[in-house]
């Protein structure tokens, strides 16, 4: 081990364990995350001009938990292992093996407002640019637990804070989840917040998901350049990765729902 390189934090994946049912970090970082995340919603619904009423987020929380899970299962089976999958079908329900993609748990999360607005007949640009706020929340808390893990590593470099991961091999290498934590978390809810409460971004709606949009699709390019890619995929062209792949679209999408957005609906 080089003598610059971190010795990684060793922490028990398991966070509780009673008996044979053991507890995750995990998937704490999800209950939390969408506990925390419902809350800070309906805080963000009681701003003018109020068109997406807290009872609302109270109805939709329960479509958004099944749209992250099964978009998100669905998208890490069909962009990053679909080859596996098919060959093992059964193992695309074991969910307790890990194997989540955030790309398919938006798309999933998305449906998910889609439904909800269309059956409640109020503006879906308007409940999604409440639901965006609080999805850092998650992204936060997720990437912590990619940490405590010891998963989605980053490239070999000598920086002084580089670590060795127990997975990763002998290399010193990015702590890219806790780069990803602080652009996708930290940074992008600050983002967002101002955005929400100092701005009037809420009365034009579409402006709040297409800025989260073009946040979270430039952070997680510009993270994806200290990550190590995927094993199975690796990179897939002049050094693109399959997460920019994804987020390229997103960009696209964000910057299009922010022109479109009415300039002033008060």
């Amino acid at each position: 081990m080089p003598f610059f390189a971190i010795p990684f934090p060793v922490i028990d994946p398991v966070a509780i364990a009673v008996g044979p049912l053991a507890i995750r970090w995990y998937a704490l970082a999800y209950v939390v995350g969408i506990l925390v995340g419902w809350q800070y919603m309906k805080n963000v619904a009681r701003l003018p001009p109020n068109r997406a009423k807290p009872e609302m987020i109270d109805d939709l929380i329960l479509w958004i938990t099944l749209g992250i899970i099964l978009g998100g299962r669905l998208g890490y089976v069909m962009f990053y292992k679909p080859g596996y999958f098919v060959e093992h079908p059964l193992e695309i329900f074991a969910l307790w093996q890990g194997g989540m993609s955030f790309h398919g748990g938006l798309l999933g999360v998305c449906a998910a407002i889609l439904l909800y607005a269309r059956a409640q007949k109020i503006d879906w640009r308007a409940l999604g640019d409440v639901v965006v706020t609080a999805v850092p929340i998650g992204l936060f808390l997720g990437r912590l637990a990619n940490f405590v893990n010891g998963e989605l590593f980053g490239r070999p470099t000598n920086v002084p804070w580089a670590m060795v991961f127990p997975r990763g091999g002998p290399m010193p290498r990015h702590p890219s989840q806790l780069y990803e934590a602080c652009l996708e978390g930290i940074v992008l809810f600050t983002i967002l917040w101002f955005a929400a409460h100092r701005t009037r971004a809420l009365y034009r709606p579409g402006t709040m998901g297409g800025l989260f949009l073009v946040g979270y699709g430039t952070a997680r390019i510009i993270g994806e350049l200290f990550r190590e890619p995927d094993v199975q995929l690796g990179f897939l062209f002049a050094g693109v990765t399959m997460g920019q792949l994804l987020s390229i679209p997103l960009v696209a999408a964000g910057i299009w729902l922010m022109v479109r957005a009415p300039r002033d609906a008060g």
